[in-house]
């Protein structure tokens, strides 16, 4: 192996990085811890779920810190926890999120703002605690979860809500990063196609859903929640330096056609 490659590999490694991931109980946000961990990250899982925030925090050998991502109050109340334990914050992934498979004339008012406050206000408040922090030391990575139907509308199931959420977040991360990147704190997001988790269980469950989103994937299937980890790292490393306000999008093809 030269020393040129070595270099390169090296960008990818997060050692000894303090790393905080939203919604990291299950799915795809323990995928990212897992993989963050096995990067040479130090991990905080920040979850609402008291319980399953401990025990993936405990399997991840990190930090649990509970977190109501719509509560800006307790946001920075968990952030003011993680700093004042480890006196850093390198690296915030905001993976908290949730879906309803709701026709638009259907959706209420109340059903909407839900998604709207985790989805999107969460990603707001959490990426504005943690860069409090990450621009007085100027350096500081933020991944922010998005999804490809931020840039797409899917079929057959409804659900504006969340498109439009998503939508926002890809913004979101472009405006944060124009604003923060005089300071040293990069800002990208990375957009999943559908990955086999609890939150897509159910429509899994319906063939004609199941089969549609085989059917508009170019690989035909779904991704497993650790396949988009790696994706993470590379946002979070000094990988992706000389990036910022860029959305990585990890959908099998399915945008594509």
């Amino acid at each position: 192996m030269t020393l040129a490659t070595e270099n390169t590999l090296d960008a990818f490694k997060l050692d000894g990085k303090l790393c905080v991931v939203t919604g990291g109980a299950q799915g795809i946000g323990f995928a990212i811890a897992n993989g963050l961990r096995d990067a040479g990250a130090r991990l905080v899982i920040a979850d609402l779920d008291a319980e399953r925030g401990q025990a993936a925090a405990d399997k991840v050998g990190g930090m649990f810190v509970q977190m109501d991502v719509t509560n800006s109050a307790s946001v920075d109340d968990a952030f003011n926890k993680v700093v004042a334990r480890y006196g850093t914050l390198d690296v915030l992934v905001n993976n908290a999120g949730i879906v309803r498979n709701t026709s638009a004339l259907d959706t209420d008012d109340h059903a909407w703002r839900t998604v709207m406050a985790v989805n999107l206000d969460g990603v707001f408040y959490c990426c504005r605690s943690a860069a409090r922090f990450m621009t007085e030391k100027r350096a500081g990575s933020i991944v922010n979860v998005a999804s490809m139907s931020g840039s797409i509308a899917n079929k057959p199931q409804p659900q504006a809500s969340y498109n439009a959420s998503k939508a926002g977040v890809i913004h979101l991360t472009r405006s944060l990063a124009a604003e923060w990147a005089p300071f040293g704190v990069r800002v990208n997001s990375i957009s999943p196609g559908y990955v086999a988790t609890e939150l897509t269980k159910r429509g899994l469950e319906n063939e004609a859903w199941r089969d549609a989103w085989i059917d508009g994937t170019p690989l035909a299937r779904l991704a497993k929640p650790e396949e988009i980890a790696p994706g993470v790292i590379f946002l979070a490393s000094n990988a992706s330096a000389f990036m910022t306000g860029s959305d990585l999008v990890m959908d099998g093809g399915y945008t594509i056609w």
